[in-house]
């Protein structure tokens, strides 16, 4: 039987795109939905030029989360992926997929993790911090921010003369590389 998949996504939605096509010709696995609270994400675009059905809703809907659920349920979504979504999921998500809500994270939690530590200002802290090296982490999700059990994780060196701009187009090719490979494998466990 099909798995589905919802992405939740507040912004461009370059790793929902990557994750969408790597697994449109896959007869087990299927992007389904792409959920998103910001009505001007580009990932909105992507997802109905790539013929995913695409729903936005406010942060009321999100704080309470019925109608979130309800979505989901109607869709037959098994499981969730956050990809550049920055807003906190509800615990009546968090209840109602157990171990079944992964995110992605632009560097090595728990280093550099927690409320407001997202794309860019990621990579200017671990720069400023003189890191050796960073990388991603993907991990299932709980009520507090990047604190989840760590499934996955992929180091790249930082470099003396890198800059937070290069320091995230390595940590990028991390994302598109792996996340849709461990997406893949929790999925088909």
């Amino acid at each position: 039987m099909r798995k589905n998949i919802a992405i939740f996504a507040s912004g461009s939605g370059t790793n929902a795109e990557n994750i969408i096509r790597y697994f449109q010709k896959n007869n087990s696995i299927r992007v389904s939905l792409v959920l998103s609270n910001n009505s001007d994400a580009y990932v909105v675009e992507r997802a109905y030029r790539l013929g995913v059905s695409c729903s936005v809703f406010t942060k009321e809907d999100w704080t309470a989360g019925d109608e979130i659920l309800a979505v989901l349920q109607e869709a037959h979504i098994d499981f969730i992926v956050l990809a550049g979504f920055l807003v906190r999921v509800p615990d009546l998500l968090l209840h109602a997929y157990p171990n079944k809500i992964i995110n992605i994270h632009p560097a090595l939690l728990p280093k550099f993790g927690g409320k407001g530590m997202y794309g860019d200002r990621v990579h200017e802290a671990v720069v400023a911090a003189g890191e050796k090296e960073t990388g991603i982490t993907i991990h299932y999700i709980n009520e507090h921010y990047d604190e989840g059990s760590i499934i996955f994780q992929a180091t790249c060196p930082v470099l003396p003369d890198d800059s937070p701009e290069s320091v995230a187009k390595k940590v990028h090719v991390l994302e598109y590389e792996h996340f849709p490979l461990v997406i893949e494998r929790l999925l088909l466990e």
